[in-house]
This record gives C-alpha cells, structure tokens and sequence, in this order.
C-alpha cells in the first residue's frame, strides 16, 4: 500500500474531498435561511468565500459550479427548491454570483505567499462586489421580464431589493470569514498545499 501524497498542482483525494465539502456546505447555507419575497437572506455568500479562500480559485470555483450544477438537474439544494426552471428565478444571479465569488477572492488570496488581514478583508470583499454584480443585474432583468406592461423596475430598485437588505449581514460574514480565515488558512496550506 502506497503512501503517495498528493502531487501538487493537481487534485488529490483531499482535495476533491475537501470541494465536494464545500459543495454541500454552500448547499446547507441554502437550507439555513429567512426567505423573503425576491432575494432570501442566507449564509452560502459564507462558504462560497472559505471556498475561494481555502480551497483557491480553481477547485473554490470546481465547488460552487457543482452545487450549481446539481441544483439544476433538480435536487432541491437551493432556497426555493431546484430544477433547470430555476434559472428564472430572480435571485439565481446571487447563486451564480457565488461561482464568481469563489474565483476571485481565491484568485485574491492565493497569489499571495501568506495573505494577512488586509489582502483576506479585500479578496473577501472583492467577492462580495462579484456576487452583487452578477446578481443585481440578473435580478433586474428577470424582475423586468416577470413584470406586467408598463410596470418596470428600474436598475436602483432592484439595487435596493438586492443589496439594500443585505449589505449589513453580509459584511458582517466579511469579518467572520477573515478572522477565521487567517487561523485555517496556514494549517491547511501546511497540509493540502
């Protein structure tokens, strides 16, 4: 029996142990919410950022494309259930958000050889804005094409329904994410990386 560790650059078992753990944390953080008429409050934003920041860019975004992935072949592992005819679903720009977010605040943090609280508090931030900015634009086109004639929303309502309501929590995740970031990170790059 080999005792072979992983080859870096490439995905060994607990790499693709440790994705598939964000995939189904992202979908848990789906399950644990408050819904709300357009855009429901949840914690997958926290673990599409650990994702990016523990897992870097690729295997962050590998996780969050499967969790989106499985969630439109129809396992109900979004907040209002699953299926491809969620797509037009307002907020399933947020959800597409989190692929993005994964991406780039990994691309943030892993291009620095020990990230402090400054580069984690700016890639966790820069993934916040790529969530918004993929998800407001979706949720004011989709609200637009849902809505009857003569009754559009303009791009700052959707920004108010969007992002309004959510900015305080979702900064307040921000700071539990770079706090908690910066003990886990070495230990796992000590491990994985």
């Amino acid at each position: 029996m080999s005792n072979r560790q992983d080859t870096p650059g490439q995905p060994g078992t607990s790499r693709m142990i440790l994705t598939a753990l964000f995939t189904a944390l992202t979908a848990i953080g789906a399950f644990i919410n408050i819904p709300t008429p357009t855009v429901p409050f949840s914690l997958q934003f926290l673990f599409c950022a650990y994702a990016g920041i523990l897992l870097g860019p690729k295997l962050g975004l590998v996780s969050q494309l499967l969790y989106i992935a499985l969630g439109l072949v129809g396992l109900p592992l979004f907040t209002k259930g699953g299926g491809f005819n969620y797509i037009f679903q307002p907020s399933f720009g947020f959800i597409l958000g989190f692929a993005l977010c994964a991406f780039v605040t990994g691309a943030l943090v892993h291009t620095a050889k020990n990230p402090g609280i400054l580069r984690l508090s700016l890639a966790v931030l820069a993934g916040l804005f790529s969530t918004y900015a993929l998800g407001v634009p979706y949720l004011y086109f989709m609200l637009n094409r849902l809505a009857e004639p003569g009754k559009a929303v303009s791009f700052m309502t959707a920004v108010k329904l969007g992002v309004a309501p959510f900015i305080l929590f979702d900064l307040a995740k921000c700071a539990i994410i770079v706090l908690t970031a910066l003990k886990l990170l070495p230990v796992l790059r000590k491990r994985l990386f």
